[in-house]
């Protein structure tokens, strides 16, 4: 059974993988507290999905999954004001909220993915690699630039993850990846959603001059 520990919470509109670069600018009084005190005592915070409800100020309902994340560089830039970066580390689940503090905080759990041995998900990912280079090449074809790939991850779950902060698709399905419990049906979703996207990216090309010229929202159905 995972060890429940008190974490502090910062809802964004965005959903944080493990291995994703977050760069933030820090305004807020209460999350210029958060950060002080992470940066003081050494540990990070959570980043969470929010449901509903504004990025800045209070009232927002959030995901109960998110992601830790570890400061690595802070630039002060006046008025108490800074930019940081930060690197997401692991999954957690949330249990409870509370309010003890001006920031919003969460008694949660580690939320690790399972079945990272499965034999299964060991093959799919080797399938999975080309995938993506596939899709990337496409976006390049898009915007009409070079693009150089760097050798993919061979850990399954490296590239699981890599490929959930590569695909460019809403954040309700980026949170759907980030809730999925085990690797096999995380690599199983990521593989339809490469896919689906590279579907709508090639009509899109070949559509390109009709596209550009019809003023009526191109759909791809």
């Amino acid at each position: 059974m995972n060890r429940e520990y008190e974490l502090p919470l910062f809802p964004l509109n965005t959903v944080l993988f493990p291995g994703m670069a977050l760069p933030l600018h820090i305004f807020e009084e209460r999350y210029k507290l958060m950060i002080n005190e992470c940066k003081r005592d050494s540990r990070p915070f959570g980043v969470v999905l929010i449901r509903s409800g504004p990025e800045v100020g209070s009232g927002a309902t959030i995901h109960e999954v998110g992601t830790t994340a570890h400061i690595t560089q802070i630039e002060h830039v006046g008025d108490g004001r800074m930019n940081i970066a930060a690197l997401g580390y692991s999954r957690f689940r949330i249990h409870s909220t509370h309010r003890h503090k001006p920031y919003l905080t969460g008694l949660v759990e580690d939320y690790p993915l399972q079945d990272t041995g499965n034999a299964r998900a060991k093959k799919i990912a080797t399938r999975i690699g080309p995938m993506l280079r596939g899709y990337l090449n496409i976006f390049a074809t898009l915007g009409n630039v070079e693009l150089q790939i760097d050798a993919l991850p061979e850990d399954p779950v490296a590239l699981a993850f890599l490929t959930a902060i590569i695909l460019r698709t809403p954040v309700k399905d980026k949170q759907r990846l980030l809730d999925v419990p085990d690797l096999l049906t995380l690599l199983l979703t990521e593989r339809k959603m490469l896919v689906r996207e590279a579907q709508i990216l090639k009509l899109l090309i070949e559509n390109g001059p009709r596209w550009r010229d019809d003023p009526r929202p191109f759909s791809p159905n």
